[in-house]
């Protein structure tokens, strides 16, 4: 059975909502990233979660997930056309993040250096 939806905003957030899929989509918008960078990126995210997550934005037809054959199997995430689709929406959201924090004092961490071998 279709979902009935009765607002655009609900079917958005339907897709993307939540804590972890917006935030895997922003990183995602900056470019290809390998499994092990997405969960740096993201300190607080468990494997469990991000898998669950990246899982459910592919089946969404939001990421495209890619594995090449090597001596270790790598793989890449990235945004497909309609995940592309909403840079304009994610960079309003990091925008008003931003003046949030400037407004209430809030400071971010830093994210963790990337290494040469962390690709």
């Amino acid at each position: 059975m279709t979902r009935r939806y009765h607002c655009p905003v609900e079917l958005t957030l339907d897709v993307i909502g939540g804590r972890w899929k917006p935030v895997i989509l922003a990183h995602l918008k900056e470019g290809v990233h390998r499994y092990g960078e997405l969960r740096r990126r993201m300190p607080g995210i468990s494997e469990k979660m991000l898998t669950q997550q990246l899982r459910e934005l592919e089946s969404d037809g939001l990421v495209t997930r890619a594995v090449f054959a090597e001596r270790r199997p790598r793989v890449e995430y990235s945004l497909t056309a309609e995940g592309a689709s909403l840079g304009p929406v994610l960079q309003l959201l990091y925008e008003w993040g931003e003046r949030r924090a400037g407004a209430r004092g809030v400071a971010f961490a830093p994210l963790p250096p990337e290494t040469p071998d962390s690709r």
